[in-house]
C-alpha cells in the first residue's frame, strides 16, 4: 500500500495572490495533499489577522486535495503533525533565493526527513507579492489582476471600514 504524499505550503498569505495560487494548484498536481498553511505568528504587520486569511484562502481553494489550516509556532513541528513530507516555498526572483536557501538547511537541521522543493509562479505572476498588493490597495489602487475576486472584495471592504 503506498504512502500519501503530503506537503506543506507555508506563509502569512496576507492576502493570498494568484502567484499563490498558482503554486499551490501545480503543487496539487504532484502531490496527494497539499496543506496551504497559514501562519498565525508573524512579526509582519498583517492587514487580515489569522481567522480571515483562513476564511479567504479557503474560499479559493476548493480541490479535495487542498487542506488550509492556521498554524502558530514552529513549522516542523506543524508538518510533522500533518505527516507531511515536503514543504513548498515560491521563488519569484532571485533575491529571494538566498534566504529561502537558509530557511531549507535550518528545516532540514530541525526534521531531517523533510525536503523543500522551490517552484516558480508563472511568468505573469513574477513580481506579485503580497506587500505589494497591500500596498497598491492601501493607495487606492486596482489589485484585481494580483488576487481572486473574493480576495479583492475583502481587501476593499477592510480598507473601508
Amino acid at each position: 500500500m503506498s504512502k500519501n504524499r503530503v506537503a506543506v505550503y507555508p506563509g502569512t498569505f496576507d492576502p493570498i495572490t494568484l502567484g499563490h495560487e498558482d503554486i499551490v494548484r501545480r503543487a496539487a498536481n504532484l502531490f496527494d495533499e497539499v496543506i496551504v498553511a497559514v501562519a498565525g505568528s508573524t512579526s509582519k504587520a498583517t492587514l487580515f489577522d489569522l481567522d480571515e486569511r483562513v476564511a479567504l484562502a479557503k474560499t479559493v481553494f476548493t480541490s479535495k486535495n487542498i487542506r488550509v489550516v492556521g498554524f502558530s509556532g514552529l513549522l516542523m513541528q506543524f508538518v510533522q503533525e500533518q505527516g507531511g513530507q515536503m514543504v513548498i516555498r515560491g521563488l519569484r526572483a532571485a533575491s529571494d533565493f538566498e534566504y529561502e536557501f537558509q530557511l531549507a538547511g535550518m528545516n532540514r537541521k530541525l526534521y531531517p526527513k523533510l525536503e523543500t522543493l522551490f517552484l516558480t509562479p508563472a511568468e505573469q505572476y513574477m513580481f506579485v507579492s503580497s506587500s505589494l498588493v497591500r500596498e497598491v490597495a492601501r493607495l487606492g489602487g486596482d489589485v484585481h489582476q494580483f488576487v481572486s475576486p473574493a480576495v479583492e472584495a475583502a481587501i476593499k471592504f477592510k480598507l473601508t471600514t
